[in-house]
């Protein structure tokens, strides 16, 4: 989340008008986040002040094409008991409306705290609220193409350029381009799929103590390996900020979290190093197009791509150990 658009009272009053929910009385932009524009709007709703939303103004990344997907998808999920926020339609029954150009929805409000330092209790819960998720999309009709996945890397790396990474870390340039060849051998095949969230970080999940109250923001969401999902969950929860730490009891939390809704097979257990270093080399590539992209007046913070690298070592080392401390 971030907030790159500005929206005025005036504006943001006009566009509340079109739906079902009172009067605005409030709106603050949200800063966390890279890719789009986000408020949090508190209106009158059944008539007194506090009913509270997020409205979202798609900016980066996300096609409008792609959007019935995302918010079909968030409805879905919450029909089926997942803890996600549903669309909030207007008045004409569309999901989304336009503004100068730019998409925006209207998503229900979830109580809840993302946490800075897990425990293995909420990493426990969270492994199994992504298996939930992934039991809930068995029937869900649609399917997307991943364009972050293994071409989309390269691409996106390939153009920010050796100048480029190497404006961010000297370094950057001569591990990445070794990982993009080595990808293309061992990248597995034939595992279980579905539609996924593939960005399930800390900031993308709301805690109320050890559980979960609310999964957010699946605007990356695609048609993939639901083993890579978790390998994704895995790399953004079992490490201290900065990416050098590992917490092993994160990483046990979570697994068995995991595997107390949906067990893994062998193959995705075999499968798992390569797809935890493909995780990795997602958020380099995409972390290195915000680095160098990002306007320097946007309300947002960048996030580091070497972050990743050091986690990228890691699962380069461990392999399949860190399964051991799963039960």
């Amino acid at each position: 989340m971030a907030v790159y658009t500005h929206l005025g009272a005036e504006e943001l009053a006009e566009l509340i008008a079109h739906y079902d929910v009172g009067d605005l009385v409030s709106a603050k932009g949200i800063a966390e986040g890279v890719s789009n524009s986000n408020w949090l709007l508190e209106t009158t709703g059944g008539g007194e002040p506090g009913t509270r939303f997020i409205l979202t103004m798609y900016e980066r990344r996300i096609e409008l094409r792609d959007l019935p997907f995302f918010l079909k998808l968030l409805d879905h999920l919450a029909d089926k008991g997942c803890p996600v926020p549903r669309t909030i339609h207007d008045n004409t029954g569309a999901a989304f409306r336009m503004i100068d150009g730019k998409a925006v929805a209207l998503i229900e409000y979830l109580p809840g705290v993302s946490v800075d330092h897990p425990t293995p209790g909420q990493a426990h819960s969270v492994g199994a609220a992504l298996a939930n998720n992934h039991l809930a999309v068995a029937d869900f009709p649609e399917t997307r193409w991943n364009d972050l996945g293994l071409a989309g890397w390269d691409n996106t790396l390939q153009n920010c350029g050796e100048e480029g990474l190497a404006s961010i870390d000297p370094s950057l340039p001569a591990i990445v381009f070794p990982q993009l060849e080595a990808f293309a051998g061992d990248w597995p095949g034939g595992l279980p799929h579905g539609v996924v969230h593939c960005d399930l970080f800390p900031d993308n999940v709301l805690m109320l103590g050890d559980e979960v109250s609310g999964l957010i923001d699946f605007y990356f969401a695609a048609t993939d390996f639901f083993a890579y999902d978790l390998a994704v969950t895995h790399a953004a929860w079992s490490f201290e900020r900065g990416g050098k730490v590992y917490r092993e009891d994160i990483s046990n939390a979570l697994l068995e979290g995991y595997q107390s809704v949906r067990p893994l097979s062998l193959a995705e257990i075999e499968a798992f190093p390569v797809l935890a270093r493909g995780a990795c080399m997602r958020f380099i590539a995409s972390r290195a197009e915000d680095w160098l992209n990002t306007p320097d007046d946007a309300m947002v913070a960048r996030k580091d791509p070497m972050d990743f690298v050091h986690r990228l070592r890691f699962y380069d080392e461990a392999g399949a150990k860190v399964f051991q401390g799963a039960r």
